[in-house]
C-alpha cells in the first residue's frame, strides 16, 4: 500500500476497532504498512479475516478479533488475545460508529402536520437511539478504559477516536449520530487532560462526507449516477465542491499518530472535510 505520510510504527501494536468497514479498513492496512501490529476488533468477524488477508498479503502482520465493543466480557477478552499475540497496546484507533434508520427522522424541520404521517423526532425509538448513542460515543469509552491500561508506562502512545463535522454542525435528520459525535470532541479533550501526564496523547479526526459503500444509497438515486437532493445541498455547502475518498484520511491518522511529527498534539480535533466546516453558507 502507497502511504502519503512516510511514518514508522515498526514494533508498536495498534488495536483498531470497526476494522472490517471501509474506512477503518483503510486505516488499519496503512498503519500495518507503516510496520504496526495491528489487531483488526469488528462485530463482523468474516469482514475482518478478509481485511487481515489482505495485511498479510501485503508482507503485514494482522489479528482479526470478533469483538462487541458495547460488551465490557467480550472487549476483556479480546484486550487478552491481543496482548497474547501481540503485546502490550500503543496505539488504539476507535473507528466503530454509524447510524441507524431507528433513530432518524424523515424532515429536516418539525411541523404539526407530519404527527401520524411521517416520522418524527417523538417517533424515535428509544433502543434505537441509544444503540446509536453507544456504537458512536460509549462504546470509545469501553475500549479506553480497557486498552489504555497497557499505556501506562510513559512512553510514546496515541489514542486517536473518530469524530464528524456533526461534531461542530449537528446535520438534520439524525439526532443520535450528532449527539454522539459532538460527545466524542468533549471526550477526547477530557481524555487529552486526563492522560497527559503519563505519555498518552489523545486526538480524533473528525471527517467530512466521504463516499463509501454505506453512504452511496444517500448520496445517489437507484442508478448509482444521479445525486440526491440531500447530496445536492452537501455539494454546495462544501467549498471544495466535491466528496472525499477514504484515502484522504491516512496523511492526518498517521500524522496524528507520529510521535516524531505531532509530539506535542494533544487534545485536537482535525476537520478534514473540504472546507464544510469553514463554510457559513452566505
Amino acid at each position: 500500500m502507497e502511504l502519503p505520510y512516510k511514518a514508522d510504527f515498526t514494533g508498536r501494536v495498534a488495536v483498531v476497532t470497526g476494522a472490517g468497514g471501509v474506512l477503518c479498513s483503510c486505516m488499519s492496512r496503512a498503519l500495518a504498512s507503516a510496520g504496526a501490529k495491528v489487531a483488526l476488533l469488528d462485530i463482523n468477524e468474516d469482514a475482518v479475516k478478509k481485511v487481515a488477508e489482505e495485511i498479510r498479503a501485503e508482507g503485514g502482520e494482522a489479528l482479526p478479533v470478533r469483538c462487541n465493543i458495547l460488551d465490557r466480557d467480550e472487549v476483556r477478552k479480546a484486550h487478552e488475545l491481543v496482548l497474547k499475540t501481540f503485546g502490550r497496546t500503543n496505539i488504539l484507533l476507535n473507528g466503530a460508529g454509524g447510524n441507524n434508520p431507528k433513530a432518524t427522522v424523515d424532515s429536516e424541520v418539525f411541523e404539526a402536520s407530519q404527527l401520524g404521517k411521517e416520522k418524527t423526532f417523538f417517533d424515535i425509538d428509544e433502543a434505537g437511539f441509544r444503540f446509536v448513542f453507544d456504537i458512536n460515543f460509549t462504546g470509545e469509552f469501553m475500549m479506553v478504559r480497557e486498552f489504555a491500561q497497557d499505556m501506562l508506562d510513559g512512553g510514546n502512545n496515541s489514542i486517536l477516536n473518530i469524530a464528524s463535522v456533526n461534531t461542530y454542525l449537528p446535520l438534520t435528520k439524525i439526532p443520535a449520530y450528532a449527539a454522539a459525535k459532538a460527545s466524542v470532541y468533549n471526550f477526547t479533550q477530557w481524555l487529552a487532560m486526563y492522560f497527559s501526564k503519563v505519555g498518552i496523547r489523545v486526538n480524533a479526526i473528525a471527517p467530512g462526507f466521504l463516499l463509501t459503500n454505506q453512504t452511496k444509497p444517500l448520496f445517489y438515486q437507484a442508478d448509482g449516477v444521479t445525486p440526491t437532493p440531500r447530496l445536492r445541498k452537501i455539494i454546495a455547502g462544501t467549498p471544495m465542491q466535491r466528496l472525499g475518498e477514504p484515502e484522504e484520511l491516512l496523511g492526518s491518522v498517521l500524522f496524528l499518530l507520529d510521535e516524531k511529527a505531532s509530539g506535542f498534539i494533544t487534545g485536537a480535533i482535525l476537520p478534514i472535510d473540504g472546507g464544510y466546516t469553514a463554510y457559513s453558507g452566505v
